[in-house]
């Protein structure tokens, strides 16, 4: 398979460009991406493929969630703003536990970076943190939530672009609420007694 190894000196701009004690993953990243697209134009490529892993998948989550108010993570297939590449992420459904069992299984050579994940008190690590607590405390929880992130119910949630609130009435049977199901579904467990005033009783069977 022919390759090439791109080389760009993106630290030194992070480093002059950012403060001491700031956050430097956002410059970074825009140097690095404006670094692969440049190359990708260069070579004639419009697939783009990325090394994000589930566990990145689900960390963005959160982080969109806690700092954006966003319900927003990476999805592994999309199309770049100009329509003129497609970015693909062919470990979006690894854990980054197996990649790294696999990686060490194989002896694949590792390259160090001094800024990516260096810094103190990065949010990032601070999900990836509380992750893995909860990984600890119930295993699958991570794996659970990003199988959420591919089983949206829009109806469910409350976005209003998403989803036609107003028009309820034309709402499909897969939308219903089962909070809401048919008494009949449970069995007549209750049935209403009686009604007095401004009181509603019901009673079990």
């Amino acid at each position: 398979m022919d390759y090439r190894i791109v080389e760009a000196d993106t630290y030194s701009v992070v480093k002059e460009k950012i403060p001491e004690g700031k956050t430097t993953c956002s410059l970074c990243s825009r140097l690095r991406r404006g670094v692969i697209y440049t190359t990708a134009k260069k070579l004639g490529a419009n697939k783009i493929a990325l090394g994000h892993h589930r566990d990145d998948i689900v960390e963005t989550l959160f982080l969109n969630m806690f700092f954006g108010a966003k319900m927003k993570s990476m999805p592994p297939k999309l199309s770049t703003n100009d329509k003129q590449n497609i970015v693909i992420r062919p470990l979006a459904y690894c854990s980054e536990k197996d990649i790294a069992a696999y990686a060490r299984g194989m002896a694949f050579p590792i390259i160090p970076c001094n800024l990516c994940g260096s810094q103190e008190n990065l949010q990032r690590v601070k999900v990836k943190e509380m992750l893995a607590a909860w990984e600890k405390e119930q295993p699958g929880r991570v794996n659970n939530i990003f199988k959420a992130i591919t089983n949206i119910e829009p109806s469910h949630m409350a976005d209003t672009d998403l989803y036609d609130f107003k028009g309820l009435s034309q709402a499909a049977p897969a939308d219903e609420d089962p909070l809401f199901d048919a008494v009949e579904k449970d069995n007549n467990a209750l049935n209403l007694a009686k009604e007095s005033g401004k009181k509603i009783e019901f009673s079990r069977n």
